[in-house]
């Protein structure tokens, strides 16, 4: 197997969020108009959803041509979003692809949650090249990480089950980006605390 390839930082995140934003900018422009395909009538936002599948894939395509790899992660995102993308597509019903990010979540925090019934923590075979931690460490973050999932899977389902597609739209693009940025701040003092750098350094 061929070590993965290191590439431009801000190309890498541009291939990785660029398609959340084309969505959200596509959809504000479409909202409110309707389309005619095939004698069917179709949303903006089915519209764009369309639009959107094949536009992962490509970039999930470039990212591993320039890169060599791929997460785990980041392969089963785009499984499901083909899946959900698709059944919204092809049934004409958006509330599919609005329960994708459920599914993501409830996926990743059940299988950690299943590691950590067998005493194990999956998440440090994930990351522990990028953020080396002491057992204890792991264990706590892991532990942290499963309720955070599994509380946006809730949230999610709240929000698209109670709220406006709009409103959806804004938290999908922006509230669940914020509060996976915010959920690793918080964790600083666990990182300084079990780092096995800081610990060798010392």
């Amino acid at each position: 197997m061929s070590e993965p390839r290191e590439i431009n930082p801000m190309l890498k995140s541009a291939l990785e969020l660029g398609p959340v934003v084309i969505f959200f900018v596509a959809y504000m422009w479409v909202r409110d108009r309707v389309f005619t395909i095939g004698g069917t009538d179709y949303d903006g936002f089915i519209v764009v959803t369309a639009g959107f599948v094949p536009l992962i894939l490509a970039s999930t395509a470039v990212l591993w041509w320039l890169t060599g790899v791929l997460s785990r992660m980041q392969v089963v995102t785009a499984v499901l979003i083909v899946v959900f993308g698709g059944l919204s597509v092809w049934l004409n019903d958006d509330r599919f692809f609005k329960m994708k990010p459920t599914m993501i979540y409830v996926l990743f925090g059940g299988v950690l949650g299943f590691g950590l019934m067998r005493g194990q923590s999956y998440l440090r075979f994930v990351m522990e090249d990028l953020m080396p931690l002491a057992d204890e460490g792991w264990m706590k973050l892991t532990r942290r990480l499963t309720a955070f999932f599994l509380s946006l899977a809730v949230l999610n389902e709240i929000i698209w089950r109670t709220m406006s597609t709009d409103s959806w739209v804004y938290f999908k693009t922006f509230g669940l980006t914020a509060a996976v940025f915010l959920f690793f701040i918080a964790q600083s003092g666990l990182f300084k605390e079990y780092s096995l750098e800081e610990d060798a350094e010392g």
